[in-house]
């Protein structure tokens, strides 16, 4: 005869999570346990790593339609992708009909085992350090998932992880390589564009000097044509009292 249905509603229903990272402080899943039923369920928890976990309540009844919440604390620790394999829990229940309140240890203590419901959860790792952790991670758990299958079969799977870790550090180094040749013709082109600013400044300067050049050509050839005009009435009224004066000269000869 095989094991009883399960009565309770575990949530989540099979695996616990925990989100590192793992060697600073505790980490904390909760787990709810629901009573659908019109009856009286014991309950316990267990786990294969006891001295890692700190569950309240691990045992306790719940009440028909009612929930209890379950907080299982994983204990700081060095981070093993290995060993979270054997981290295990299982829910048991038994329907509490036939005890009373004080009969709860005895309920425990000479169980029938036709009547206990079992349900199993695992633990999942989740370290979001570095991807390297993650692929340790995804590792572990195609483990977990493939125990019964040979070891040729986990042999494959761990070089399938491998060579996945292997192109992501391939694109990785393609992204890398690709950034660095962009940033390069950005360089190429800034020099570039200091060059041409640089030949327009001086084609700029040529062009004020040649302007200031012509300004100051024509203010000189100004300056003469100016000192000309002024310069000619003197010259001729001396020329024309030279001319009076030969005159005069020649009169005088005659007379």
């Amino acid at each position: 005869m095989g094991k009883p249905h399960q009565v309770l509603i575990i949530e989540p229903p099979s695996e616990l999570r925990f989100r590192g990272p793992f060697t600073e402080t505790s980490i904390t899943s909760y787990m709810k346990l629901i009573n659908p039923s019109n009856h009286n369920v014991y309950f316990k928890i267990k786990t294969t790593a006891p001295k890692k976990y700190c569950v309240r309540p691990n045992a306790g009844v719940i009440k028909p339609k009612t929930v209890t919440q379950i907080a299982v604390t994983l204990q700081p620790l060095d981070f093993d992708p290995t060993e979270k394999n054997k981290h295990k829990f299982m829910v048991q229940a038994l329907i509490a009909d036939d005890f009373t309140d004080d009969d709860f240890p005895r309920a425990w203590k000479e169980p029938n085992p036709d009547q206990i419901m079992e349900s199993k959860l695992k633990c999942v790792f989740e370290n979001p350090i570095t991807n390297t952790t993650i692929a340790k991670t995804t590792s572990t758990t195609t483990t977990t998932e493939s125990e019964a299958n040979t070891n040729s079969d986990k042999t494959k799977g761990v070089g399938d992880i491998v060579e996945s870790s292997s192109k992501v550090l391939g694109d990785a180094e393609v992204k890398l390589y690709k950034a660095a040749q962009e940033v390069s013709q950005l360089r190429a082109e800034e020099s570039t564009l200091r060059q041409e600013n640089l030949q327009l400044k001086e084609d700029l300067l040529k062009l004020r000097n040649a302007a200031l050049g012509n300004d100051a050509t024509l203010a000189a050839t100004r300056a003469l044509t100016s000192q000309t005009s002024r310069q000619l009435p003197p010259i001729t009224i001396n020329v024309l009292i030279i001319l009076m004066v030969v005159i005069g000269y020649l009169l005088g000869k005659m007379f």
